[in-house]
Formats: structure tokens, sequence, C-alpha cells
């Protein structure tokens, strides 16, 4: 559980800003008539407390656009990915390339990922991850 909301609190937050408060999701989530507090929020993304109650889960769920599934699930390879492309696109750089190859034939598109590929290696990255191509 704490693993999954830090990981929510890394990732999902506004473009230009760092992650939300604790204090910002309690109330978010309290005006949604759950009440929750900043502290517990706290406690739950440190490890201290592991045992929401539903509607806490639901709550934290809704505010940060997951299904409640995703704190309960094993599996969270999908959406994890899909967190990770969402943080991605909030670079306005990398939103940038990603809408100028919209068109390129699938030859384009090869070609792109070679370059991005070879500036991965020249900066000294791990190339993509199997199954990104």
């Amino acid at each position: 559980m704490a693993d999954r909301l830090d990981r929510l609190f890394r990732t999902m937050h506004p473009a230009g800003r760092g992650e939300y408060s604790y204090e910002e999701v309690a109330t978010a989530i309290r005006n949604e008539g759950v009440p929750i507090s900043h502290t517990y929020i706290w406690q739950l993304r440190k490890g201290l407390r592991d045992n929401p109650t539903k509607r806490h889960l639901e709550g934290l769920a809704k505010f940060f656009g997951v299904r409640p599934s995703y704190f309960l699930d094993e599996d969270t390879s999908a959406v994890d990915s899909q967190l990770e492309l969402l943080a991605a696109m909030r670079d306005q750089d990398v939103h940038k390339v990603a809408l100028r190859t919209a068109g390129l034939s699938p030859a384009g598109l090869k070609a792109i990922m070679g370059m991005i590929e070879h500036a991965r290696a020249i900066e000294g990255l791990p190339p993509s991850a199997e199954g990104e191509e």
C-alpha cells in the first residue's frame, strides 16, 4: 500500500509543480464526504498504517485518478506504465517530440526510435525497456 501511494504522490501532480501536500489531498477527499486527515494519509504513505477503510481507498483512488483496485491488485504493471507515461508527458519537450511523431510512417518512427536510443546511449541512460517499441 505504502509503495503504491508513494508512487501516486511522486507521479500524479500538475505540470510545473511538485507533489500535492498531504493537506491538499485530505481536503479534496473530505470535500467528497470522506473523513480523512493529512496525518493519516502521511501514515499510509510511510507504511505506518496499512489497513485503510474501503472509503479511504476509494477517496485516494478518485483523487489520483486510478481505480481502487490499484491498491489491492498484485499486478499493477499496466497502471504503472500509464503513470510513467503521464509523468513523462508533463515535460513540455517530451510532449512536443511525441506530438511531432504523429503521422510518420512505420519506417519514420523506427528511424526516430533509433535516434532516441542513440541519444540515450550518449547520455549514459539504459536502453528502452523491451516491449516499449
